[in-house]
């Protein structure tokens, strides 16, 4: 099996404000897209991605924040608890890095590359990680989780972010 890079979507595509589909079965097909989306992620430097990110249309998430990589499909949160503030970044808003709360301790339930149900308990860095990831299958940002005020603080940003998007659509799969 070949890795290889895919093209991360930027803030602007439309693809980052769809719901992506469940996964009906790990095919080779998705063993070949996990394996690429966390090369894509690892060049980088990203901690997490989603499939939608990089063009797909699938419920399909990778994450590494040191530990090894994980990988789900599926992704649901069943229970969260707590509550957590942190900065995060984002591959697909890139020079952008926000204040964002979350909940401080989750689990979720998803499919492995392998097809087996598994349960994830998760705190902290992993936490807002696997929450960040999910907020991208339903089609939200992290500026979907900040007031209005401080948006218009990085407005700019965005709309610098969204022009060079609309410069350079890229079709998705």
């Amino acid at each position: 099996m070949i890795n290889m890079l895919l093209e991360i979507r930027k803030y602007g595509n439309a693809i980052l404000r769809e719901k992506a589909q469940p996964v009906k079965e790990i095919t080779q097909e998705i063993k070949a897209l996990i394996n690429n989306m966390a090369e894509t992620m690892y060049k980088y430097e990203g901690i997490g991605l989603a499939a939608p990110q990089v063009g797909i249309r699938e419920r399909i998430i990778t994450a590494d924040i040191g530990d090894g990589l994980i990988a789900v499909a599926n992704p649901e949160v069943l229970h969260s608890s707590g509550v957590q503030t942190g900065q995060e970044g984002c591959l697909s808003l890139p020079g952008i890095v926000l204040e964002i709360e979350r909940a401080g301790e989750i689990v979720v339930e998803g499919l492995n590359a392998e097809g087996k149900r598994v349960e994830l308990r998760a705190s902290d860095l992993f936490a807002r990680v696997l929450q960040h990831e999910i907020d991208h299958l339903n089609g939200l940002l992290i500026i979907d989780r900040i007031s209005l005020a401080k948006r218009q603080l990085i407005s700019s940003k965005l709309k610098k972010l969204e022009k060079e998007t609309k410069g350079r659509l890229s079709p998705e799969i």
